[in-house]
């Protein structure tokens, strides 16, 4: 029972990033298909989910198609009650869906101010005062979510659909370098830190070209997340004959650490040089003896 997904451009869309961490992060089968914004790749994609206008967008293994992160959220929960979308307890439950509701409906500063933008982080953004209201509304939030929930890095104890949609969230303001408490600040680097996360947003990295619209005539900085391992291009041959990811034989090669290892497409390569250990398939290869 495989799910189908239709995102936007990684980097950029928020909606289309908290759809696919609901797949990824609780082990839901799903086929992604991408297309770049404001190409005519997107409409295309678009008609092969009708009625929906926007991403992300699923199709069901029995052909329903549903629109809208939210839906989908719920969709996912009732056709998978074991995964544990949501918090087990009732108060925690309710609470998590009120969170995911107003992360739907409000923070229209932060959002217009602040569109989500992983390839850069900015050194010199000035938040507006509209922007830090909502700042301190989200950290009233965040505060009382974990406080129902000790010795977790998450909201409600474990990771859940409330955690898939505050992603974004933590993503700009560790983007923007936007002030925040010490225990706002742990959670953002908790998504920074998360594996699902850094898969995301090395895919983001290379995925199609820089749209300009995002574009913001500010300094910029390293991205404030974990250090990522050096690599860069290389020639062949590698250690390994077959792509981690696919199996198919290898193509373009990436060197680490003194290793070449290969790969069965340029993008299977490049998401690799993004973040090599986000990947648990290379960091396999990695880990195996020369």
């Amino acid at each position: 029972m495989t799910y189908d997904l239709a995102i936007g451009d990684r980097a950029y869309s928020s909606w289309s990033l908290r759809s696919w961490l609901l797949f990824h992060r609780f082990g839901i089968p799903v086929r992604t298909e991408r297309a770049q914004f404001y190409s005519d790749d997107f409409p295309a994609l678009l008609d092969r989910f009708p009625p929906a206008r926007l991403v992300p967008v699923m199709r069901t293994p029995d052909g329903a198609v549903i629109w809208d992160t939210l839906a989908i959220a719920e969709e996912l929960s009732e056709r998978h009650p074991d995964a544990g979308l949501w918090p087990d307890e009732p108060e925690g439950r309710g609470t998590a869906r009120a969170l995911c509701a107003e992360m739907h409906s409000g923070f229209a500063a932060l959002r217009s101010d602040c569109p989500m933008n992983l390839r850069v982080a900015y050194a010199d953004f000035r938040p507006s005062e509209p922007v830090l209201g909502d700042l301190a509304r989200i950290e009233t939030l965040w505060a009382h979510a974990r406080g129902m929930a000790e010795n977790s890095p998450w909201l409600f104890g474990r990771y859940s659909i409330a955690d898939a949609f505050f992603a974004p969230v933590a993503a700009r303001i560790a983007g923007y370098g936007l002030p925040v408490g010490e225990g706002a600040q742990a959670y953002i680097n908790a998504h920074l830190a998360d594996a699902a996360f850094r898969r995301w947003r090395a895919m983001g990295m290379v995925d199609g070209p820089d749209q300009a619209v995002y574009a913001m005539a500010h300094q910029t900085r390293p991205w404030p997340g974990p250090e990522v391992r050096a690599a860069r291009v290389a020639d062949g041959p590698s250690e390994n004959a077959a792509c981690p990811y696919s199996g198919e034989p290898v193509t373009h090669f990436l060197k680490t650490e003194g290793r070449v290892f290969g790969f069965c497409n340029a993008f299977c390569r490049d998401k690799t040089l993004a973040d090599p250990d986000a990947w648990p398939e290379f960091t396999a290869l990695l880990e195996r003896s020369c």
